[in-house]
């Protein structure tokens, strides 16, 4: 049965980033609530109170539910209508079946019982969703939009019919979520991440008659903003399905149109998944399986699977395989006990017999990756299983040449400067802006690109400089505009290749407001927006403004170029975009399970083979079969349910941030850091302190706008209050006292990662602790007599971050890059190095003498170096290392001191070269 949207006089619709979790509680407190009105007299009091409370949560459903085809808006009436009659004990009866939906984060479908997918009658007694435990065989359902507002008998009709296709071996089951508007289907896609397909027909409204939340009517407004000007129906089903495609590319979309289909089909071509007449019932159903089934495809894990269960000999290396080596070991057999025999059994060196080889791959793990190339927008995807440390190497190396300059963070991770070193590229370090009061740095703004940039060009260099690499998003969760960077990136140097560490951003491509703000959708929809008229006529408009670029003699006009909102010229501008993500930081994925995603117009001409040798250069040529096949997986994952796992892990992350903002104790001795803290005014256009507490609309505004935005995901727990360094707070407090595990700390602050399988327990818990170590502090407080006060962690927080201060002369590339290789392999030569105190380095400095760096000098944290090889020593970057102390300073040796070259070694390298 279908049931049409109908006008609500209850609560408007709950804002997306929460539905989720306020529809679950809703059905759930229902229940609790239903039980206690059966179990009390009519006369109580308390009855009288929870009737209230029941007829306030149904207000909340009746504004969610509709946008939901399980338990749906049929089966809320008939809960509704129960309740009126006074009929308690059955409606609670129902909700507690109702919740049955809510176990598990995918709703199940029973195979071997009954259809529960919608209850046809009260006598069903039946609500969506068996879960697993209570299935023989539960297979997963999922749901489908159909926007239509024809008469209600012949949609419901329709959907009958089609639903009527559906037998028990298909792998999947769906159900329909029925609305008549644009602002209904836009409401349902971003509130409802079951949805996995859209079918449009041209009957449709545009205004929803239901009450809309304020944040998600704003929302909606704003992505319609542009559409819908013409009358013609099929141009406003072409504008549904574009803003469609941009919020969820993941769901196909399908169109129902009149008979005379072949009098549109030029008009569409391409546009839609596929077009049926009303007639294609059994066409339209077939479809919606197989694109669920092609995303659920997994061909390298199944492939893994099937060779685990075929019997055979093992006359090859690798003596674990099929556990040969130890499942009658009376020393090792608790290895196969621990991990199970699956793990074993799958554990292979084959690559023949449907396996393929990563290294030359061409059938299963190819199909795996142009599978991965499709959900995350690339031109192709390939798989790596040793980090993404290792996947920046390979980039760095397929692109640069010894000579060529590339830019730089300074801050990334310290597998960039090290493959650096590898490639022997020169060198140019850009500096983020510092955040001195909480110990960390921010992202390079676009000003010191840009300038970076017209720098080498006006000194002759702009020829050799190859490549740029930032880190989006950075460790603490400052994201870029990537299409923004770029765009004026390339006006200035028109072949510029991008690298965009995302190794802690794999998830962002699967959510609409995140994804707009990753390498491989910004570089979709910049050659998009290139090939169009108005964009051309914006590049000429700007190009007649521009003066002649700036001379060394003459850099004035370089003052407007930096001041100019740049745009490249279409005719000569080549996008090549490559982005390197941790898959198993953020999605699913065993250790080390990383991918390498490009977008290179000219990767097949000018780098396919340099990436193939790069690629060959550091993978292994016995991959870990496990981490393949978890990659696989992942993807699926991302793309059939990636919307709401990301949806989720941000509404947990706010939750977490209100309950410390509103908690009086815990306000006194901590304070999540918000977007004002971490980004400065000048890279804000919308100046909002909290975009994602301000709602959908504005998050959305401030993501399109701002230069820099924040990852709501991601809390900085400031903890200069409790007068407790970070590292000590991180390992005495959180690890050891309470087994709470975080990643990184700063001086003054702690960084708590939500990821997509946190859960609400694991929320709820955190603040359980934190509430107990601030109750601690309380009492140590009292006892010690002291009065905290922001600020009261001595440290580097009272000393500037230092800035990159320069490669010494000897290792000049040109425009203020350094060569690092030749500092690095200077150290090979003996004696050529020697080691100084940090007072015998500054009695140098301060005699006028110059100390250079011959090693890597990392403390953690903050984590990245702030010495490398060949660069100048200075006072201030001593100062900082001086009251720095964290556990752990790689290329630093406490009994020795740093590494630094001797005046004699660097006179001859010079002499030399």
């Amino acid at each position: 049965m279908t049931t049409r949207l109908a006008k609500s006089n209850y609560q408007a619709i709950a804002t997306p980033e929460s539905a989720w979790r306020k529809r679950k509680d809703a059905w759930e407190h229902l229940g609790y609530v239903l039980s206690e009105i059966s179990s009390t007299p009519v006369d109580d009091a308390g009855r009288r109170e929870n009737e209230q409370e029941a007829g306030r949560l149904l207000g909340l459903l009746s504004s969610i539910e509709p946008y939901w085809a399980n338990p749906g808006l049929e089966f809320f009436n008939h809960v509704a209508a129960l309740m009126s009659d006074g009929h308690y004990e059955d409606a609670m009866r129902l909700v507690y079946q109702a919740n049955q939906t809510f176990r598990t984060q995918t709703q199940y479908f029973d195979a071997e019982g009954h259809d529960n997918a919608a209850p046809e009658s009260a006598e069903h007694g039946t609500a969506n969703g068996a879960s697993r435990q209570d299935s023989a065989r539960a297979v997963p359902q999922v749901e489908i939009l159909l926007v239509d507002n024809g008469p209600a008998e012949e949609i419901e009709r329709f959907t009958e019919e089609i639903l009527e296709q559906r037998q028990r071996t298909d792998p999947f089951h769906y159900n329909f979520v029925v609305v008549p508007s644009v602002e209904d289907a836009l409401a349902a896609i971003v509130i409802n991440p079951s949805i996995q397909s859209v079918v449009l027909s041209a009957r449709y409204s545009l205004e929803s008659s239901r009450r809309l939340s304020s944040t998600l009517q704003n929302f909606i407004a704003g992505r319609m903003n542009g559409y819908f000007t013409s009358r013609r129906q099929i141009q406003g089903l072409l504008d549904l399905e574009q803003i469609l495609e941009k919020l969820r590319p993941e769901l196909p979309v399908y169109l129902i149109a009149g008979v005379a289909l072949e009098s549109i089909a030029h008009e569409i071509t391409g546009r839609f998944r596929r077009i049926f007449s009303r007639n294609d019932r059994m066409d339209l159903h077939l479809s919606i399986l197989a694109e669920i089934t092609d995303r659920y495809d997994t061909p390298f894990f199944a492939a893994l699977q099937k060779y685990a269960k075929r019997p055979g000999g093992v006359f090859h290396a690798l003596p674990i395989s099929r556990a040969a080596s130890v499942k009658n070991s009376p020393w090792a057999r608790d290895l196969v006990d621990f991990y199970g025999k699956n793990l074993l059994l799958a554990e292979t060196s084959a690559t023949s017999g449907g396996l393929d080889s990563l290294l030359d791959p061409q059938s299963s793990i190819k199909k795996a990756h142009e599978l991965a190339a499709r959900a995350f927008q690339s031109h192709r995807t390939y798989f790596v299983t040793n980090g993404t440390s290792t996947a920046n190497k390979i980039v760095h190396q397929s692109i640069l040449a010894p000579g060529d300059i590339v830019l730089v963070d300074r801050n990334c991770h310290k597998s960039h400067h090290y493959s650096l070193v590898l490639a022997g590229a020169n060198v140019s370090y850009l500096e983020a802006y510092p955040l001195n009061e909480h110990s960390m740095y921010g992202a390079v703004p676009l000003e010191e690109i840009k300038g970076r940039l017209l720098q080498l060009r006006r000194e002759g260099l702009l020829h050799k400089v190859k490549m740029l690499t930032l880190t989006n998003c950075t460790f603490d969760g400052i994201i870029y505009d990537p299409r923004r960077v770029m765009e004026e990136c390339l006006a200035i140097k028109p072949d510029l290749v991008f690298l965009w560490d995302e190794a802690w951003f794999a998830f962002a491509g699967f959510h609409p407001i995140y994804r707009q703000r990753t390498g491989m959708t910004a570089a979709a929809r910049m050659e998009k927006r290139m090939e169009t008229d108005e964009y051309r006529e914006r590049y000429a408009a700007q190009a007649a403004a521009l003066p002649e670029p700036g001379t060394s003699s003459d850099p004035s006009n370089d003052e407007l170029w930096l001041r100019t909102r740049l745009i490249p010229d279409p005719e000569t501008v080549r996008l090549r975009v490559y982005s390197t993500q941790s898959t198993h930081k953020t999605l699913t994925s065993l250790r080390q399970g990383s991918m390498i995603h490009i977008y290179d117009q000219d990767f097949a001409a000018r780098n396919l083979n340099t990436f193939r040798e790069a690629y060959m250069t550091y993978t292994s040529t016995s991959p870990n079969y496990q981490i393949l096949a978890s990659l696989d997986i992942g993807r699926r994952q991302a793309e059939l349910e990636g919307y709401a796992l990301v949806q989720r892990q941000v509404d947990l992350a706010q939750s977490i941030a209100r309950a410390v903002s509103r908690n009086k104790l815990l306000n006194k001795y901590f304070r999540i850091l918000n977007t004002a803290d971490l980004i400065p005014e000048e890279y804000r256009a919308t100046r909002t302190a909290n975009p994602v507490r301000d709602g959908l609309a504005v998050w959305d505004e401030s993501w399109q706008q701002d230069e820099l935005v924040v990852d709501p995901s991601r809390l900085t727990l400031d903890i200069s209050r409790t007068g407790v360094d970070g590292d000590t707070f991180k390992h005495t407090y959180l690890m050891d006292g309470h087994s709470i595990q975080v990643n990184k700390t700063s001086r003054s602050s702690v960084l708590l990662m939500t990821n997509i399988g946190t859960t609400r327990s694991a929320a709820a818990h955190l603040i359980e602790v934190l509430v107990k170590i601030a109750e601690s502090l309380e009492r140590q407080s009292r006892i010690d007599g002291r009065v905290l006060a922001m600020g009261t962690v001595e440290g580097p927080g009272k000393i500037p971050l230092p800035d990159f201060s320069s490669f010494a002369p000897e290792f000049d590339g040109g425009g203020g890059s350094g060569n690092m290789r030749a500092a690095y392999y200077l150290t090979y030569k003996d004696p050529a190095t020697e080691f100084l105190s940090s007072a015998q380095i500054k009695e140098r400095i301060g005699a006028g003498q110059r100390v250079v760096s011959a090693v890597f000098v990392t403390p953690y944290p903050p984590g990245f170096p702030v010495l490398v090889p060949g660069q100048v020593v200075t006072m201030d970057i001593m100062r900082y290392m001086d009251v720095l102390d964290t556990r752990e300073i790689h290329g630093y040796h406490p009994d020795l001191g740093y590494q630094v070259f001797t005046n004699r070694a660097l006179r001859e390298f010079a002499e030399d070269s």
